[in-house]
């Protein structure tokens, strides 16, 4: 013998679910953090940051919605580009490494050769 359980949800009662606006600040941080983040890897000649840009800007872009793609200044990839020059410029060292130098001022003078 099954029985009914008895239907106590009221249809009148029920409100129906809207969507929040989404607040515009989100993206505008998010934006200077993708844009920020790559000059201070390149300026730092960090690795950590650079890489640190590199995953925040593929987030960043991969998160993307219609209005914010629309309302930005700068497209997504546009900031992948930047933090994937950032890291190239960080391990541009290990591929080119710099000149040795010569001297500088502040050094002693070297010994002259003897007669």
């Amino acid at each position: 013998m099954a029985s009914k359980a008895k239907e106590v949800r009221r249809p009148d009662l029920i409100i129906p679910y809207q969507e929040p606006a989404p607040s515009g600040d989100s993206a505008d941080f998010s934006s200077t953090l993708s844009s920020t983040l790559p000059m201070a890897a390149i300026f730092m000649r960090n690795r950590y940051i650079g890489w640190a840009a590199f995953v925040y800007s593929v987030q960043s872009w991969l998160g993307e919605s219609e209005d914010s793609r629309k309302n930005s200044s700068t497209p997504g990839y546009f900031s992948v580009g930047m933090s994937l020059m950032s890291l190239m410029v960080t391990y541009l060292p290990l591929f080119l490494p710099p000149p040795p130098t010569a001297g500088t001022a502040t050094e002693a003078f070297p010994p002259l050769p003897s007669p």
